[in-house]
């Protein structure tokens, strides 16, 4: 009996101990959350050049509630019509920032990146996402835009290390269809590996390096991670940027000075979409092909303007200053005096 006793006074503690632990918890639990309202100020937008630096559309979203203080995160989404947001290209707001407007130029890379046509105007639907989780969100109603891009090439600039920091004489990036997406091929020399990147050719506005594969405008120097040819791609919609080793061109030769057929004069990517390889040098009478890498496994030679893999040496019967075009693509090459 007093062993029962016993038993039932422990019994009784626990249950009291389990209710004092459910009356001191307090849980949140998310609601599923009603969506903000989005608006905006234009429905059809016409861009030319003319518009390129005005503001074309302004968004503008009410607050989404959640039931409760929730951090939520706000963005907007832009689809075409009728694919139901697959794929989406999203723009997140600033905290606190209710509003968000575009410039011709912006709207434009944003369309271009959408790979809209530039032929016929498109409806682009767009939409708030407010979130307070990676799987939690809602949507608002969707605000629908007729337009389209305009074809612009545009170019970013490099000035760094490599090039004694001068935005004037910087390397560039390329953007064929004046997407917001550019990319190019520049050389790091040994140690010299640090560079910021400028809309135009000078510091008036320059941008660098947020952390974690991101670009920022109050970000320090970018970094190559090492000695060597480069291919960056720098996308000013996303402000992410992307570094990664990639092949070279040069030439070697009896004609070349200094590399007598063991030595490779390295030949500069021409950021024009073209895909030249070009290098202004003295050279000798005599020999010379391209390799890539500086190896021979992939060495091209010719005649005629015209080169072939292990083609055979291209001959130079008059020494004197040339500017020597390459395209491995193409396999075409020109020899020009100076």
């Amino acid at each position: 009996m007093k062993l029962l006793n016993k038993l039932l006074v422990l019994f009784c503690l626990s249950s009291i101990m389990l209710t004092s632990c459910e009356k001191d918890e307090v849980r949140t639990i998310a609601g599923e959350g009603q969506s903000g309202s989005l608006k905006s100020t234009a429905t059809t937008i016409n861009l030319t050049k003319e518009t390129l630096n005005s503001k074309v559309v302004e968004f503008t979203h009410t607050e989404s509630d959640f039931g409760y203080n929730a951090g939520i995160t706000y963005s907007l989404q832009f689809g075409l019509k009728g694919s139901n947001f697959t794929p989406a290209r999203e723009v997140v707001f600033a905290n606190g920032v209710t509003s968000r407007s575009y410039t011709g130029l912006e709207l434009n890379n944003l369309l271009s990146a959408m790979n809209l046509p530039f032929d016929a105007n498109s409806d682009v639907e767009v939409r708030l996402k407010s979130s307070i989780s990676p799987n939690t969100a809602v949507y608002s109603n969707v605000v629908n835009i007729n337009t389209k891009p305009i074809p612009l090439t545009s170019w970013i600039y490099l000035p760094g290390d490599y090039q004694g920091w001068d935005p004037g004489t910087a390397d560039s990036l390329i953007s064929l269809t004046g997407n917001g997406i550019y990319t190019g091929v520049i050389n790091f020399p040994e140690g010299k590996f640090g560079f910021k990147i400028t809309p135009a050719k000078n510091w008036n506005v320059n941008y660098g390096d947020g952390g974690s594969g991101t670009i920022s405008p109050t970000g320090g120097n970018f970094q190559a991670p090492a000695a060597g040819t480069m291919l960056l791609t720098m996308d000013m919609n996303s402000n992410t940027w992307t570094i990664e080793p990639t092949a070279i061109w040069g030439m070697i030769g009896d004609a070349v000075p200094n590399s007598n057929w063991s030595v490779d004069a390295d030949m500069k990517f021409v950021n024009d979409g073209k895909g030249n390889w070009v290098l202004k040098t003295n050279l000798n009478t005599g020999e010379f092909k391209f390799r890539k890498n500086h190896d021979w496994g992939t060495n091209l030679g010719g005649s005629n303007g015209t080169l072939s893999l292990g083609g055979a040496n291209i001959k130079v019967t008059e020494a004197g200053s040339y500017t020597i075009t390459m395209n491995p693509t193409d396999l075409t090459f020109t020899i020009v005096k100076n």
